[in-house]
């Protein structure tokens, strides 16, 4: 989805080991991408920086990391909601996560709820949140001290295995698949999240020496699969076959993306398979990634692409181009390794790496954005990636992609746009959209601003000063004019999956010769 008013001048220089952009690319700028990152909650990756903080340094430490990203660029978060079978949210019936309070079970004092502040907080920004949730991890050790004792890998220790030193739910029993949804869809029903999440941890990653222990239910609930591989990825398939059923049934907004493991399989296993030869999610971690998109299952597919390009095992430029022809109509965001961007290793020695994946994927049409790993990473400014995302890449905002098979109609244009010059800035206001024909009323508004002789069109996002999620926010006020210049204005209305409707009535002001810019 890129913006038709630039001119693609692109070159590509491959070489055997590298990949070189010409010092004069001009790499499209895309009105829509989708621009995410890991919030990882586990072991306190990114947030909050430690288990126990007050409830108001929690909340300041997030209202940070989000302003940070924001000033990036980056338009959604990825949450991690639930670890390890525990919560950062309220309203549920798993104990809150001791990554949280510091003791398992406890709740924030004084009380608030981090998901309903996530949420707030994400779309006062105009980033949509995705609640992450890692569906079959229980614990990440072995340690009885971290877990309650109503916990329920205590209270229903039948529906978990113990592997390499932690719990997991065996997916392989109807019981626990109907749990993990019951537990999922009542996020879905209490909070206004975006998307549901999912990332790569399905069947444990192999260990050497190690076997999983569901023998004996394969016994019980295998007996119409020839092998056990087959039968743990129907395990899998059914879950997300369902849990996808019950998401879009509950509200017809609500997307479902997974983010799996950079390769499907290997062009050796699969003539369908990509030309790599490293480990591959289908057969060691029982995840059929490529079947969910293409049944329609899932919206969007975030894989984790944490690779240099012409790395041989998996290389990037390959895996990259193999899942753009395997989205199957939906969504592909490729998950950026930004934590590896310091790494003294092949390909990471170049430090032009993530920005030169950035431009290659920005090629591809059928690729939508990119998903960076993790938080502190980009915050952190590894190999100065946040920078290019702030002074390049991202430096123009970027509206969502839509998703047309969930909602194909846009909403109504907003009505009566006015502007008035003040001293200081000018200041626009405007009524609501009529409901359109869907029954959806509008969701937000995006400003536009055009200097004097600008080509006006909504599809260049350098014209963009705000998107906003909030629907009766009527009113905006630009504080970055100059004096003696003309401008013309216009807004038009999104919807919650992010479809625009044509644009208001244009309004043309002149400043006068005292207005300044604050």
């Amino acid at each position: 989805m890129f913006n038709k008013s630039f001119t693609l001048s692109i070159i590509i220089i491959l070489l055997k080991t590298s990949i070189t952009f010409a010092q004069d690319t001009t790499v499209l700028v895309p009105k829509r991408e989708f621009r995410g990152t890991w919030l990882a909650t586990v072991a306190n990756i990114d947030w909050p920086s430690r288990p126990g903080l007050s409830t108001e340094a929690q909340k300041s430490e997030l209202i940070n990391i989000l302003n940070n990203h924001q000033r990036s660029g980056i338009n959604a978060i990825m949450l991690q909601v639930r670890p390890v079978t525990d919560a950062f949210y309220g309203v549920g019936n798993e104990l809150w996560s001791r990554y949280l309070t510091g003791k398992q079970g406890q709740a924030p004092m004084p009380f608030y709820d981090p998901l309903s502040f996530a949420v707030e907080e994400c779309h006062k920004r105009g980033m949509e949140l995705h609640a992450w949730f890692n569906p079959y991890r229980a614990t990440m050790d072995l340690i009885e001290s971290h877990t309650s004792y109503n916990h329920i890998t205590r209270t229903k220790p039948e529906w978990f295995f113990v592997y390499n030193g932690q719990k997991l739910f065996n997916p392989g029993i109807p019981e626990v698949r109907e749990y993990i949804i019951q537990v999922i869809m009542n996020v879905v029903r209490t909070y206004d999240i975006d998307a549901v999440h999912f990332d790569d941890y399905f069947y444990p990653y192999p260990e050497k020496g190690m076997t999983i222990r569901d023998q004996e239910t394969f016994r019980e609930y295998g007996a119409d699969f020839e092998n056990i591989g087959d039968w743990r990825r129907h395990n899998v398939d059914t879950l997300i076959h369902n849990l996808s059923d019950s998401i879009h049934t509950a509200k017809k907004y609500m997307k479902f993306g997974i983010s799996p493991f950079g390769i499907w399989r290997n062009i050796s296993q699969d003539p369908e398979g990509s030309e790599s030869n490293g480990l591959d999610g289908y057969s060691q971690l029982y995840a059929d990634a490529r079947k969910w998109i293409k049944e329609g299952w899932i919206d969007y597919i975030n894989p984790q692409v944490y690779f240099p390009f012409f790395y041989r095992a998996a290389p990037y430029e390959k895996l990259v181009d193999w899942w753009s022809n395997n989205t199957f109509g939906k969504h592909l965001y490729i998950g950026q390794g930004a934590y590896r961007a310091m790494e003294k290793k092949e390909g990471w020695r170049e430090k032009t790496q993530i920005p030169d994946q950035i431009r290659y994927l920005r090629t591809n049409t059928r690729v939508q954005g990119s998903v960076f790993f993790s938080s502190k990473s980009l915050r952190d400014n590894l190999a100065g990636v946040n920078d290019s995302l702030r002074t390049n890449f991202y430096k123009l905002p970027a509206l969502q992609p839509a998703m047309l098979w969930l909602d194909g109609v846009s909403p109504n244009i907003p009505r009566d746009l006015r502007v008035q010059v003040a001293e200081k800035n000018v200041q626009l206001s405007w009524e609501k959209p009529l409901t359109a024909k869907d029954g959806d009323i509008a969701y937000g508004y995006v400003v536009y601003r055009f200097n004097e002789g600008e080509h006006i069109t909504i599809d260049n996002p350098k014209n963009i000063l705000k998107i906003s999620f909030d629907a009766s926010q009527t009113t905006f006020t630009d504080m970055e004019v100059l004096p003696d210049s003309r401008y013309t204005y216009l807004v038009t209305a999104i919807d919650r999956l992010k479809n625009e409707s044509e644009s208001s009535n244009l309004v043309g002001i002149k400043t006068t010769a005292t207005t300044e810019a604050k």
